[in-house]
């Protein structure tokens, strides 16, 4: 069976190859559930996979003709997402027999799309954490080095890309939860803006905060899913709009940054970060100036509290959906969770009010940023993937709790709520995944995926493939 060839093909390679007839849909799915049966328990990548379901799909697509988009392209979904009759355990026992009663509205979009869900992936209990450990399902484990953490909460879906279990993934992102395991797994990782793609009919943590994201192992694979999920038309039809994968990565290839400004915010997002870390971030910078980039130095608002703004916007809104399921069942919480579901309580009105002025300003100061840059650069994560059970993390003499470190640099900009994506910046002396974030503004997307696109395929910044 070839596996292996095309388990590692891009999102648009699958999709000219399914186009042409050279693999059919049943094909790829057996590829890549041959992969699944081999990998995921190494990877503990998946908490259900859909092998019945999916083998079913691809054979009604192989029987209806390639008209879609996403054609006969498997991916996973974080165990957040609903499709309907399927559980979405949201990686906790509370939700163990939750049996979706519909579609998410992005799933819909997918299926429309002629895409094929091989399961759901593992993620920290609720999204509940910036490590992805998970004491129910396990925890899941990156392709590097399988004794470090695949980074969270979007854990499984990161490690179901990087393992080659499936070209792209679904995640969630509330403070990072999309970009740190992009980073530290050696993806592409989305975070659109605010609303850009619905929420509806996924298991919410911070509605305020909350963002649903993309993971891929390119920038054009990105670009190309993204494209299709927001893509006004809907249809799902890629005949007589042109709204094909190879149209959607087209246009980011020929949209040029010569005479682009990109802003390097240093105070703060460039404070206690590993030292090879730091210098991939300024390598970035400098092949961008190479590149007709202009940069500038820019101020950033006060960020001291931002972390406890966002902590006060979260837990609240965390409890108030909760609430039904802590009152009769508070046992089937993990413990870091329901911790963090007490301290909710002791939040008032008037604090949580407070917060979201605070996300009001911060919106605000970064919005003049962007009247004189057109995107901003800063490494994604100050360190590379931790070993899993680490507790806390010492950089440059400063320690601090794992998941603070892990987030350090992406949470921000769920409280701005601009789009941001996470980019390999290249491979550590550890031979861990180095990343960097590129911020962009409001809607901006198209406008980033340049400047990421640009990074993504110059030969510095490559990985290795992981040898999993």
């Amino acid at each position: 069976m070839r596996t292996d060839p095309f388990c590692w093909a891009s999102v648009s390679e699958l999709g000219a190859a399914l186009g042409s007839g050279d693999l059919s849909c049943v094909e790829v799915v057996d590829g890549f559930m041959a992969r699944i049966s081999a990998l995921n328990l190494s990877a503990v990548a998946f908490i259900d996979v859909y092998e019945v379901e999916a083998r079913a799909r691809a054979a009604w697509l192989d029987q209806h003709g390639s008209v879609h988009p996403l054609h006969g392209i498997p991916y996973a979904l974080k165990d957040l997402i609903d499709i309907k009759g399927q559980r979405t355990s949201a990686g906790s026992a509370v939700f163990a027999d939750h049996i979706a009663e519909k579609d998410a509205e992005v799933v819909t979009r997918l299926d429309r799309a002629g895409g094929v869900c091989l399961g759901k992936a593992n993620l920290h209990e609720f999204a509940y954490g910036a490590t992805g450990e998970n004491k129910l399902f396990g925890t899941a484990v990156n392709a590097y080095d399988s004794s470090r953490l695949a980074g969270g909460s979007s854990s499984g879906s990161a490690a179901a890309v990087a393992w080659g279990l499936v070209p792209f993934a679904l995640g969630t992102d509330t403070g990072g939860s999309v970009r740190s395991p992009a980073a530290l797994s050696g993806l592409v990782g989305l975070k659109p803006t605010y609303g850009r793609l619905p929420m509806d009919g996924v298991v919410p943590y911070s509605w305020s905060l909350d963002h649903l994201g993309i993971l891929t192992r390119s920038v054009s694979d990105c670009a190309a899913v993204f494209g299709v999920l927001t893509d006004s038309n809907n249809s799902g039809e890629s005949s007589g709009g042109g709204h094909t994968l190879s149209a959607w990565a087209s246009r980011i290839s020929s949209t040029a940054l010569r005479g682009k400004t990109i802003g390097v915010p240093r105070e703060f997002f460039f404070d206690n970060v590993d030292q090879e870390i730091l210098a991939a971030t300024e390598s970035v910078i400098d092949f961008l100036k190479r590149e007709g980039v202009s940069v500038k130095e820019v101020a950033t608002p006060d960020l001291r509290f931002a972390r406890t703004v966002s902590l006060t916007i979260q837990m609240p809104e965390a409890l108030s959906f909760h609430m039904p399921w802590l009152e009769k069942r508070p046992e089937a919480y993990g413990e870091d969770f329901r911790t963090g579901l007490a301290l909710g309580q002791q939040l008032l009105a008037e604090h949580y009010v407070r917060a979201k002025r605070f996300m009001t300003i911060y919106r605000q100061e970064v919005d003049r940023a962007f009247e004189t840059v057109d995107a901003l650069i800063t490494p994604s994560t100050p360190i590379v993937a931790p070993k899993i059970g680490t507790i806390d993390v010492s950089t440059n003499g400063v320690t601090e709790p794992v998941g603070n470190a892990m987030m350090r640099f992406t949470n921000f900009f769920n409280t701005t709520g601009h789009p941001a994506i996470s980019v390999p910046s290249g491979i550590h002396s550890s031979g861990l995944p180095m990343g960097v974030q590129l911020v962009g503004r409001a809607f901006g997307e198209w406008e980033l995926f340049a400047f990421a696109q640009a990074i993504n395929v110059e030969p510095a910044f490559k990985l290795p493939r992981p040898a999993v």
